[in-house]
């Protein structure tokens, strides 16, 4: 991100969950080297799901002193995880004990990281026990505010509202970028398609989701006719119908 002073901040969300999967895409991207020069401030972590946690030593590899920011909501065996420790059942392991900085956000606080840029925790029950979800925020200049997420177990409507109700500036929704989580598995619920309705209210001038938005999702957005992204489809993406593995989207 390019700040109002003209300097640059980069930071890392989540991990991936394959170890030598994300140590094959840090190369590809060079997150490698920035990791290693520092040039990567933080890493940032939703939540403690396996397909975002589970790669932390991968990060560590390069930086075990990295800053990490995570929840508040996190259980005891995810901060064990960050100081070095392999669980047998289910199969996760980090033999990089973290020896930075740890920040944890309180659910509900908003958490300013840098000017236009914040960061807030929801606390909420989450499959296979996991609790919380944080995620961020943008005031992007001339534009309004970009959401940025994980997995969005909270749902985009309430991050969205939590926007518009308490950061400066949320009146103004410009775009959000990450997982909805809406139908992840394959067909969506009907129960579901409220969300992807819902949306419209905000006015959002780009949706750049991805992960486990589900395509039948996408689909319905742009049959709406929602600002949809579209990606380019490579490295095992799903589809080019919305951004994926290696697409990068700009928000100015």
């Amino acid at each position: 991100m390019e700040a109002l002073d003209g300097t640059h901040h980069k930071f890392l969300i989540d991990t991936g969950w394959n170890k030598e999967y994300m140590d094959h895409c840090f190369k590809r991207e060079g997150i490698d080297k920035m990791l290693k020069s520092g040039e990567i401030e933080f890493l940032f972590i939703s939540h403690e799901h396996l397909d975002h946690y589970w790669g932390l030593e991968t990060v560590l590899k390069y930086n075990p002193k990295i800053k990490i920011i995570i929840p508040g909501t996190f259980y005891s065996e995810g901060r064990h995880f960050l100081r070095g420790a392999e669980f047998i059942t289910p199969q996760a392991s980090n033999r990089i004990p973290h020896q930075g900085k740890v920040v944890q956000l309180k659910p509900g606080h908003i958490n300013k990281l840098y000017d236009g840029c914040a960061g807030v925790a929801f606390d909420l029950p989450i499959v296979i026990r996991v609790r919380g979800e944080e995620s961020l925020y943008f005031n992007v200049k001339d534009k309004g505010i970009v959401c940025v997420t994980g997995c969005c177990h909270q749902s985009i409507l309430k991050f969205a509202d939590f926007a518009q109700e308490k950061i400066v500036g949320g009146d103004n929704m410009y775009g959000v970028y990450g997982g909805l989580h809406i139908a992840p598995f394959g067909p969506m619920n009907p129960k579901r398609e409220h969300i992807v309705k819902g949306m419209a209210k905000y006015n959002f001038k780009k949706i750049a989701c991805n992960h486990c938005t589900g395509l039948v999702a996408v689909q319905k957005m742009v049959e709406l006719g929602y600002p949809v992204v579209r990606g380019t489809g490579r490295y095992g993406s799903k589809s080019d119908l919305y951004v994926g593995n290696g697409d990068e989207v700009f928000f100015g």
